[in-house]
């Protein structure tokens, strides 16, 4: 089969395309015939060994596929060959014609789910579940400032907002990536510059932030991009908000502590991927709440754009380049 490999240290462009042999599906796991791989961001960081999980190479980069079983280990009753499926994480790497993963990570999705759309759902809903639902505990009528707000995170967490009943203030780098947070239900768009912010800048937009939160500013503050950025939504929280740290594609923030303290405020941490691996019961309840609310046609992944696989790479450079909308995905055949 064909896989898209990373065999040094590097970026997306030392990606390489090569022939390798399938992976087998051993005892409790499944293997899937890739139809759609979604790319995410920390696909950009495992290829130049910056992520907090480093593969043994050459390895594929992609950790959430959809596809159809095409075998199954040992012990495995949940799917069977033929089955539809959407599985996260993946062990083997999921740009590659076929993926291997745990059978307890594997769920079947609806008959009329693309493949492109069901590649998408888990790492980015899931981690906005996780985060809105079990780490800040949203309440209808609150406020939520999505920082990053039309990446794939970002939309995943202005959609979940509305449906928990929250005020959804989106902020985003264009008028164009704005426009898009509007279309799935944000009430409210901020638009910040590029960083890094000098005093000047990151005081403005720490007054625009508070000008669409309102007086009592965001009770929550879903921050996926980190940088100069978190500093400037962390001074327009309530009191005794919640900030949440998803993500930092814009560089880890340095936090002057007094901020906190003056607001009796929370940092809270959201790693999606060890919750699922320690509360794989509570996990599944939530992916099945997700697949509840995608029949109902409540959330839909945002598929902007499709690579394939030979041009993989050129899809996480998206994700670098902060240039994505949406979410990016790597498509077979």
């Amino acid at each position: 089969m064909k896989a898209l490999l990373s065999k040094h240290p590097g970026g997306p462009e030392t990606l390489v395309l090569e022939d390798i042999a399938e992976p087998p599906a051993e005892a409790g796991h499944v293997r899937v015939a890739v139809r759609a791989c979604a790319v995410n961001y920390p696909d950009l960081l495992i290829i130049q060994d910056l992520y907090q999980f480093k593969p043994p190479r050459p390895f594929a980069p992609g950790s959430e596929v959809a596809g159809v079983v095409d075998a199954v280990g040992e012990g495995v009753d949940n799917v069977r060959v033929g089955d539809r499926v959407l599985l996260s994480p993946v062990r083997s790497g999921g740009m590659a014609e076929k993926a291997v993963g745990l059978a307890r990570n594997c769920w079947k999705i609806p008959d009329a789910m693309p493949f492109d759309e069901a590649a998408s759902l888990l790492m980015t809903y899931g981690t906005a579940q996780h985060a809105l639902k079990d780490r800040a505990q949203l309440q209808p009528g609150q406020t939520l400032l999505v920082l990053g707000a039309a990446g794939g995170v970002g939309l995943a967490a202005v959609e979940l907002g509305k449906i928990m009943g929250a005020k959804v203030v989106a902020a985003a780098s264009s008028a164009e990536k704005l426009a898009l947070a509007r279309q799935h239900g944000a009430d409210e768009g901020v638009q910040y510059p590029a960083g890094p912010l000098d005093k000047s800048q990151a005081r403005d937009l720490t007054d625009r932030f508070k000008a669409a939160c309102g007086p009592d500013g965001a009770q929550v503050v879903y921050d996926a991009v980190g940088g100069d950025y978190t500093e400037a939504a962390l001074r327009a929280i309530g009191y005794q908000g919640r900030h949440l740290v998803v993500g930092f594609p814009a560089g880890i923030a340095k936090l002057p502590l007094n901020l906190p303290l003056l607001k009796s405020c929370q940092i809270v941490g959201v790693f999606w991927g060890d919750f699922t691996a320690r509360f794989p019961a509570l996990h599944a309840a939530n992916v099945e709440a997700l697949l509840t609310l995608y029949r109902a046609g409540r959330i839909r992944p945002a598929v902007t754009e499709r690579f394939t696989l030979a041009r993989g790479g050129e899809a996480i450079a998206r994700l670098g380049a902060r240039a994505a909308r949406g979410k990016v995905v790597v498509v077979m055949g």
